[in-house]
């Protein structure tokens, strides 16, 4: 259960800042930001796996650059189930999408799944 907030408060950071850095990304609050999170890690784990492997022949093609495109229509999705969350276009939820993942991968390194003290017990 602790991992799950963790990477919840993660992807919320994540979603956050993107929202900042993108214009086309916006989000009405942070009540929005948390339950866009969620939905976001919803879809995430339950459909962007069937459509990855639909995708695949496209993904092995593109040298796995259409994973980009998959992660922007999630994004794209959970932005019509959220109420407060806009996305404008296509583009703005590629690159949304794109400093999503990078953001969301540099804030788990140095956080990790099991939170801050975790980096201390490691290296100590």
């Amino acid at each position: 259960m602790r991992g799950f907030l963790i990477r919840w408060f993660i992807n919320a950071i994540a979603l956050g800042l993107t929202s900042w850095l993108v214009k086309g990304i916006d989000i009405q609050g942070l009540g929005t930001l948390l339950i866009a999170s969620l939905v976001l890690g919803i879809l995430n784990a339950l459909l962007r796996p069937i459509i990855l492997l639909l995708t695949l022949p496209l993904n092995i093609l593109t040298l796995g650059l259409f994973t980009f495109v998959v992660n922007a229509f999630m994004l794209m999705m959970a932005s019509k189930l959220v109420e407060g969350f806009v996305i404008t276009d296509f583009w703005s939820a590629l690159v949304g999408a794109i400093i999503l993942s990078i953001i969301s991968f540099l804030i788990s390194v140095f956080i990790g799944n099991r939170g801050v003290e975790y980096i201390f017990i490691k290296q100590g």
